[in-house]
């Protein structure tokens, strides 16, 4: 398990990341007020009420009236401030506060909302479409976190961020390095590890969506593969 917690990469087109602070006090704000966090797990009526159920996502299925809050297509966004427990919450966060920082210095304020959103939906889209019928709610920030991280390698996979190995041994390593290794270890989770509780595709799609839309919505003139100090990829001008 590698856990960042701090990179050295200094801001350049914005002052503060502002639109990150605030996904983040949201997402606590949630956990807090509206899950009741002291409890060990999400209560139900946030669960259906909030997130993304597949088969209701799909239409395969009809929610319960007691549990219905928001219209289908609403709850793929609201489920990404929904969080199975403080665990699940602290890693999704640590990754939000290391890396959304530098994807919205690349995008501008406004369209890294825009980008963390689209992530998030596209993975909520992907998990109900893998399991069209599950009636199980999809919870959690992990796909819009995903959006970061593949926006993040595309734009820095050299940089040299901090990492906790197994929660206790610190490490200092160019991105492309733990970040493939979590690339690979959700790949191999969605077709060996047979664990139906996570969402592997919801993660996946999130991945694809940010390392595609960063090339489209990334502010003119912001490189992608920045590999050396000097801002040029391999020595070749920047894209």
């Amino acid at each position: 398990m590698l856990i960042p917690f701090n990179d050295d990469n200094p801001l350049e087109g914005i002052t503060h990341a502002y639109v990150t602070w605030a996904l983040i006090a949201v997402n606590v704000l949630v956990f807090v007020l509206v899950q009741h966090g002291y409890r060990a797990e999400l209560d139900i009526a946030s669960a259906f009420g909030f997130g993304a159920i597949p088969a209701v996502v799909t239409h395969a299925a009809v929610l319960p009236e007691e549990y219905v809050r928001l219209p289908a297509e609403l709850t793929l966004v609201t489920y990404m401030f929904l969080h199975g427990g403080w665990l699940h919450l602290a890693g999704n966060m640590a990754f939000l506060w290391v890396f959304g920082d530098n994807v919205e210095d690349a995008l501008g304020h406004a369209r890294f909302l825009l980008f963390y959103v689209l992530c998030g939906v596209a993975g909520g889209l992907a998990h109900s479409l893998a399991v069209p019928d599950s009636a199980s709610p999809l919870v959690g920030a992990s796909a819009g976190i995903s959006g970061l991280v593949g926006a993040y390698l595309m734009l820095h996979p050299n940089v040299r961020i901090w990492v906790l190995m197994f929660l206790r041994v610190p490490l200092r390593v160019p991105a492309i390095w733990p970040l493939g290794a979590w690339i690979v270890f959700q790949l191999w989770s969605l077709f060996q590890s047979g664990d139906e509780e996570t969402a592997w595709w919801a993660h996946i799609a999130g991945l694809v969506a940010g390392a595609v839309l960063i090339v489209f919505l990334r502010r003119p003139g912001v490189p992608l593969w920045v590999m050396t100090r000097d801002g040029t990829p391999d020595g070749r001008p920047p894209v």
